[in-house]
């Protein structure tokens, strides 16, 4: 018997002041996979991720995390049972090392060993810079940082918003390198990102909102193989992202 969803979304509506945002979102991401969430600017994705984070709250639906009911959790809580967020302004202290950034998600304030060494094998840059202030890093040497403070205490699942947003090609190479040794270690990753080969180099799994709805789920590698599909959902096409 299939394994259930480590998260699930269903029928999920947020009201954000008088705008109603989500319309009945219907999302599911297995554990140990890459999920991706596509779409036009506007069409939810954001919103999607701040309502499973409890940072804006669902009006009507239900979000569960394995097994458990979240969507009346206060923001705290929800991290507390494994989930990690990483929103697109990525949020890291400049005027702390990259050390102390660090230092400041553990719980403890100190680090597991084999959970850092893994943390750096991912993000090697980071290590190069382990002293030096986070305002000086790059803007993809900032997102690794964010990334990477995610995951050095145990996470069950990882949320990352528009990771390779403003970032040079250059930058964007060493995000998807860094990015791709968390999938090898099987990270469970819940990923919106507006980069189509970066996306189809990532993700497992894809779904595409339009409106604030789910209008396709499936495969990466069958979206990615359908031009036909990548033009009517996104109006582009992922040969175009090479």
């Amino acid at each position: 018997m299939a394994e259930p969803p480590l998260l699930t979304l269903a029928g999920v509506h947020t009201h954000i002041g008088r705008y109603h945002i989500l319309h009945g979102v219907d999302l599911a991401v297995a554990a140990g996979e890459v999920s991706v969430l596509l779409g036009r600017n506007g069409a939810g994705k954001t919103t999607t991720l701040r309502s499973i984070m409890g940072l804006w709250r669902v009006s009507r639906g239900a979000i569960d995390f394995a097994g458990q009911p979240i969507a009346a959790r206060a923001t705290p809580d929800i991290a507390r049972l494994g989930i990690a967020y990483v929103p697109e302004n990525m949020g890291v202290f400049s005027g702390l090392t990259v050390a102390e950034n660090f230092r400041l998600a553990t719980p403890s304030g100190r680090f597991e060993p084999q959970r850092l060494a893994q943390v750096m094998r991912a993000f090697p840059v980071l290590e190069q810079k382990w002293q030096v202030r986070a305002g000086t890093l790059s803007g993809g040497q900032k997102q690794m940082l964010a990334i990477g403070r995610a995951i050095i205490a145990e996470r069950r699942l990882l949320i990352i918003d528009e990771p390779s947003k403003g970032l040079a090609p250059v930058m964007v190479g060493q995000l998807l390198d860094a990015l791709l040794a968390l999938k090898r270690a099987r990270t469970t990753i819940l990923l919106v990102e507006q980069n189509f080969f970066l996306a189809r180099a990532l993700g497992d799994r894809v779904a595409v909102m339009d409106d604030g709805r789910i209008v396709h789920t499936g495969t990466m590698a069958a979206l990615a193989e359908d031009v036909a599909l990548q033009s009517r959902l996104l109006g582009l096409s992922l040969e175009s992202h090479q």
